[in-house]
């Protein structure tokens, strides 16, 4: 399997899980035509696409969904919350859509994918992560949380990869140019995860989880540098320096490749 994240930020998010017959794409926070632009860039062919997750409603996960799903003609697979949400209140398109609603811990499948949706702790209507599976590897995605809970660790932990947020610099945060109400918001438990919550947890996998990319860190308050200390930091011993990939927005450069290969 391979994970390349195509976009990871404020400004947009996309990864696509690639197996040996199919690939599955991650949220839509790009708009079509520069999603197609940088799978070209990548080396995936859209035409495997078998499926979209969503893994919740906001606009920098769902700003292209609509209009890709219809073009390459896949459903789109989200829970009940974040379903109605984009149905009632952000597509604006009447053409016909296929959409499937999924649950919590309740695996389905997509061609040869195996998928099992958990929730996260995040401001929107049902959000949620996923690990992926082949049969023989499994890939787990959690981005958009502000805590992880016990549950959640137990599901990435037996993971071969994960992608996991790291999203904030609490220093430069706390001394950054957003306001006060926004500061709180990201730091909640339903904002999002700092680079020490993201070490937190990578330290708690230890040797476990092989491969690690760290996502959806903030522009305004992180850097790649920062992101990538703090999980070498919380891995310790078992930290491997290719191990780890830190993914931003420009999910194409070839100085900064955005993938593990599984």
């Amino acid at each position: 399997m391979r994970c390349i994240v195509l976009a990871s930020g404020s400004k947009g998010n996309c990864a696509v899980i690639e197996g040996s017959a199919g690939s599955i794409l991650i949220d839509a926070g790009l708009s079509t035509k520069e999603m197609l632009r940088r799978m070209a860039a990548t080396g995936v062919d859209p035409d495997t696409i078998d499926a979209v997750l969503v893994t919740h409603e906001h606009g920098d996960h769902v700003r292209g969904l609509d209009v890709t799903a219809r073009k390459l003609d896949i459903p789109v697979y989200a829970t009940e919350g974040t379903l109605r949400d984009f149905l009632e209140h952000r597509r604006t398109s009447q053409k016909p859509l296929r959409h499937h609603t999924c649950s919590y811990h309740e695996q389905f499948s997509v061609g040869n994918f195996l998928i099992k949706p958990f929730g996260t702790s995040h401001d929107a209507a049902e959000p949620c992560g996923f690990v992926i599976s082949d049969g023989d590897t499994r890939i787990g995605y959690c981005t958009d949380t502000g805590i992880m809970t016990a549950p959640m660790l137990g599901l990435l932990r037996p993971c071969d990869g994960i992608v996991l947020e790291s999203n904030h610099c609490p220093e430069m945060l706390a001394n950054g140019p957003y306001p006060e109400s926004l500061k709180r918001r990201i730091r909640s438990k339903r904002g999002h995860l700092s680079n020490q919550a993201a070490a937190e947890c990578l330290r708690g996998f230890g040797k476990d989880v092989p491969r690690i990319i760290l996502a959806h860190l903030s522009e305004v308050n992180n850097t790649p540098e920062k992101a990538w200390v703090s999980a070498r930091d919380g891995l310790g011993l078992f930290f491997e320096e290719e191990s780890v990939v830190v993914a931003t927005q420009c999910g194409t450069c070839p100085e900064r490749p955005q993938e593990f290969r599984l």
